[in-house]
């Protein structure tokens, strides 16, 4: 892992981008959570302490990304991201899940549990 892609707030999450999506998501070997948000949305900060929370709470079992989708435009685009906040969980390289807009940390630990042994 590149120390540029780490949360500079030492969080445990993973920031990708354009470059780093293919090997962080696509090629990963564990499900993996993409948070896609942006600084000015509400509702991104919302979930922002849900998404950390997951992030430690599934360490070593998912891999939890956000990316920052006003510097990423191409992910954002090839994935359809229309709303924000989105949360995409990849299994195998392909979407498994989508989740648009607030939602509880029940329902997306739940979602994500769901693809950990499938």
């Amino acid at each position: 892992m590149n120390r540029a892609e780490i949360n500079s707030s030492g969080q445990g999450h993973l920031e990708v981008n354009d470059e780093s999506f293919r090997r962080q998501v696509l090629e990963a070997t564990e499900p993996v959570l993409v948070d896609f948000w942006a600084a000015w949305c509400g509702p991104c900060r919302m979930m922002a302490p849900v998404v950390e929370e997951l992030a430690g709470d599934y360490e070593g079992r998912a891999k939890v990304v956000k990316l920052y989708v006003d510097a990423n435009p191409e992910t954002t685009a090839r994935y359809d991201i229309t709303s924000i906040p989105t949360l995409l969980i990849f299994k195998n390289g392909q979407v498994a899940e989508k989740l648009v807009g607030v939602v509880s940390k029940k329902v997306l630990a739940a979602t994500l549990a769901a693809h950990l042994n499938s």
